[in-house]
């Protein structure tokens, strides 16, 4: 039997299979507000036989956006237009559906990448003023963040908690904290980016304590039978910074705080990260991580081909593994990797016909 498609358990949330869509910024929000992109956007995927879709990073905050396009979970109008969306999307589909919980930091601020304008200035209309634990900007094209004060930090565990309130009153079926690709939970962890001198900041056990603080906030407002897990860049590529031992501690810590699982992708905080790219190169970082910790981990990273990813479970590399771009491209990549597999997906009834002729359906 093909362990892609065994299924898995994150939590008490069942899945079909461990094939996890990963978030994906869609840069389409209205003042936070999900659109009609958006239902298209999550309703394809919905339909793409894959165990589970986690939405794109959803800010807790305005300021926690990454730019003036992104979705949004801190108010009343942001949580209606979701509504609207999952509601169609769920007319169709049975898939369980997550949210990532994220707020950008130092990172927030930009245009919608195909415009390629890169950091906005705060008097700009589509820019604000950029908070991070240190001011500290990203890069020498990025403006200065403001250092958050002690009651900045109050207010993002807050707003993290508010939105986690939020998504448990939509019914979403996970949380995912983002807590990766340089964004402000990863700026404290990094001592790259994190020149902090109180609780804090300086050693490992201070720069982690917000994001083991944002975790037990979010648990405690989200339905307790339902997962919440974490979005980690195990190293920064970057001699001196955030790398796979101190990942391991974190992953520890989280672990013994009943966190549900552990995503592992890399990088994202520096512009001097060197990375290794090739097939699965992010792999060996969630095996290590899978060996220290009791949770689910989600290996991450060009991971195309179906027997790549049945090989990654089957010598138990991880528990399951996301696919981003790779779906985006190929919407139906569960059912093509079914075929290959001997296995099969659910999907629409109005799709069954799809099956190529004369050979063994892989969808039902």
């Amino acid at each position: 039997m093909s362990q892609l498609f065994s299924p898995l358990s994150l939590g008490k949330l069942s899945l079909p299979n461990r094939i996890i869509i990963a978030p994906m910024c869609q840069y389409s929000a209205i003042n936070g507000e999900a659109t009609d992109w958006h239902t298209i956007h999550l309703g394809q995927l919905s339909l793409s036989g894959a165990g589970l879709l986690i939405m794109e990073a959803t800010a807790v905050s305005p300021e926690g956006r990454i730019s003036y396009g992104d979705l949004g979970l801190w108010n009343n109008e942001t949580q209606k237009a979701l509504g609207k969306t999952l509601n169609a999307v769920r007319q169709y589909s049975d898939m369980p559906i997550g949210i990532q919980l994220a707020h950008a930091g130092r990172k927030a601020s930009t245009g919608k990448p195909w415009d390629d304008i890169g950091a906005i200035s705060p008097s700009d209309k589509n820019g604000w003023q950029t908070i991070a634990p240190s001011a500290q900007a990203y890069d020498d094209h990025s403006f200065e963040p403001v250092a958050m004060s002690k009651a900045d930090i109050a207010q993002l565990i807050a707003d993290f908690a508010s939105a986690a309130k939020r998504a448990d009153e939509l019914g979403l079926d996970l949380i995912e904290l983002h807590g990766a690709h340089g964004y402000l939970l990863h700026q404290f962890l990094s001592p790259l980016s994190n020149k902090r001198e109180d609780e804090y900041g300086g050693s490992l056990q201070n720069r982690m304590r917000i994001v083991t603080e944002v975790f037990k906030a979010v648990r405690a407002e989200f339905n307790s039978d339902k997962p919440v897990g974490i979005r980690i860049s195990a190293t920064d590529w970057v001699e001196g910074g955030w790398d796979l031992e101190q990942s391991i501690v974190l992953a520890k810590a989280l672990d013994e705080l009943g966190c549900d699982f552990i995503h592992v992708s890399t990088a994202g905080l520096s512009p001097l990260q060197q990375i290794p790219v090739k097939p699965c190169f992010q792999v060996p970082f969630a095996t290590a991580i899978k060996q220290a910790v009791n949770m689910q981990v989600i290996a991450v990273g060009l991971i195309t081909e179906a027997q790549q990813a049945e090989n990654i479970l089957s010598e138990h590399k991880a528990d399951a593994v996301a696919l981003a771009r790779g779906i985006l491209y190929n919407p139906h990549w569960p059912w093509h990797a079914a075929a290959e597999l001997g296995a099969t997906v659910n999907a629409p009834k109005q799709y069954l016909r799809s099956s190529p002729h004369g050979k063994p359906s892989p969808i039902k």
